[in-house]
């Protein structure tokens, strides 16, 4: 899921970010004694008393799709284990591919449908309900969302005045995570405009260091650069016109963002293996190549989420003294804020579905996967402390201030076959403008193109 702060009102918390990595926000661990402490070492208490009450679900199977592996999966297995220990019930997770609208509606048509989907876009949700395979969110879940989120949260889940999903999972997309020891090497400090941005890459390749790994064989990643600079440098309303496609993307206001990326993608030595080596590069394999390596990694900057973190933990590298952050820099006034996220959606209407989704909307299940990390939930009842570092605890206080100042990311409210599909659309005509970022016109008419076809049907 992908979502956008108000930026003045986002922009200063974020600032915070980089300064609170610069002075070693290592997250609170296993305190030698089989507890959970925080930074400054206290207790967490997990057994603090319940939040929500759930019914009995002895011998009743449930089953959840998701498009999550790795860390991700193992994390979210943790919060429907706790969901089985309370209930009764046995949930099978259930691995799902993207786009996730096709694998349900393979699983649908051979009668197998899972009782409930992590649905990582609003195009997609909406789709699910236009074809009657989303059931509405019942009573006790709804209520759970009315105590613990913000209205928009809501308004995000809901087609037509009815809510269909349970966001569970946010995130904030619009970070750079950097090697330290890389831009030490430098004598690279952290920028705050675009224009430092590629000066900053620069000194990076002035020390024989590649700056710049890239994601680019996952389209999605290309699409979230894309919505990051453009938001910033053509501001919110253009944002939620081309959103909407209320404007067309050979608009000015995008041709201005493709000639800022173009800036850095047209120049193969600050991107590590030049644009064939980024679009054979997958996402969690552009995290690990920076923070593997020491201080000579194949890129020393890699840009992306919170959820980095989860693929930083896979290498050696320390959020806080190897691994450090800073805010998307800004390409007009100010620095963007985006973020996304995933809904859960019941596809059956059983007492085990709506179970499952009032246990998601608690700050219960949130906070099991906090504790973990690589995770910010938008649920305001949950307890700060219950993140594992200052770093995402102050990512989500600033989702939780945003309040109703927030805006999904472009690509996941548009329809699926242009912003969520590997291949098509705008993931596949990015990759192709990561490959020649010189045709800015044509580039502009394939999304012109691709647009007006998957918005009319």
């Amino acid at each position: 899921m992908r979502t956008t702060f108000s930026i003045r009102r986002a922009a200063v918390v974020f600032a915070a970010v980089g300064a609170l990595a610069l002075t070693g926000c290592g997250g609170g661990g296993d305190g030698g004694d089989g507890k959970k402490t925080t930074d400054d070492g206290s207790d967490k208490g997990t057994d603090s008393a319940s939040t929500v009450t759930l019914p009995k679900l002895d011998g009743e199977d449930i089953s959840v799709a998701a498009v999550w592996t790795g860390p991700e999966q193992e994390n979210f297995t943790k919060v429907l284990d706790e969901f089985e220990k309370r209930t009764g019930a046995s949930v099978t997770f259930v691995p799902a591919q993207d786009p996730i609208i096709n694998f349900l509606g393979t699983k649908i048509a051979g009668k197998q449908p899972p009782d409930v989907a992590m649905i990582p876009q609003v195009g997609a949700i909406q789709q699910a309900a236009a074809k009657k395979w989303a059931k509405p969110v019942g009573a006790e879940a709804k209520a759970q969302l009315d105590k613990n989120y913000a209205k928009v949260w809501q308004d995000l889940g809901a087609v037509d005045g009815t809510q269909y999903g349970v966001y569970f999972k946010a995130a904030n997309k619009s970070l750079i995570w950097y090697n330290a020891a890389a831009f030490d090497n430098a004598g690279a400090s952290e920028p705050k405009t675009w224009k430092d941005f590629l000066t900053t890459a620069e000194t990076v390749s002035a020390s024989g260091v590649t700056p710049v790994s890239v994601g680019g064989a996952d389209g999605w990643t290309l699409t979230d650069w894309f919505e990051n600079v453009y938001l910033s440098q053509a501001g919110p309303e253009k944002y939620d016109q081309l959103a909407k496609h209320e404007i067309p993307w050979t608009d000015p206001s995008v041709k201005d963002a493709l000639t800022t990326l173009a800036g850095l993608w047209g120049k193969p030595e600050l991107i590590a293996g030049g644009a064939d080596g980024a679009l054979q590069t997958e996402f969690p394999a552009s995290v690990t190549q920076t923070f593997t390596g020491g201080d000579q990694p194949k890129g020393a900057m890699v840009f992306e989420g919170d959820f980095v973190s989860i693929n930083i933990a896979q290498t050696e590298a320390k959020i806080g003294t190897d691994a450090k952050v800073f805010p998307f820099p800004a390409v007009g006034a100010d620095s963007p804020v985006v973020t996304g996220g995933d809904a859960a959606v019941a596809l059956k209407d059983t007492k085990g579905a709506q179970a499952l989704l009032t246990w998601l909307a608690s700050s219960d299940a949130a906070k099991i996967w906090a504790e973990a990390g690589g995770f910010i939930s938008p649920n305001k009842g949950l307890d700060l402390k219950a993140y594992p570092n200052d770093v995402q605890r102050t990512m989500a206080q600033a989702l939780i201030d945003a309040g109703d100042d927030v805006r999904f990311d472009m690509s996941d409210q548009a329809p699926q076959s242009f912003g969520g599909t590997p291949g098509k659309g705008e993931w596949k005509i990015l990759q192709d403008f990561l490959k020649n970022p010189k045709d800015i016109v044509g580039t502009q008419k394939q999304l012109e193109s691709e647009a007006v076809k998957a918005y009319k049907s």
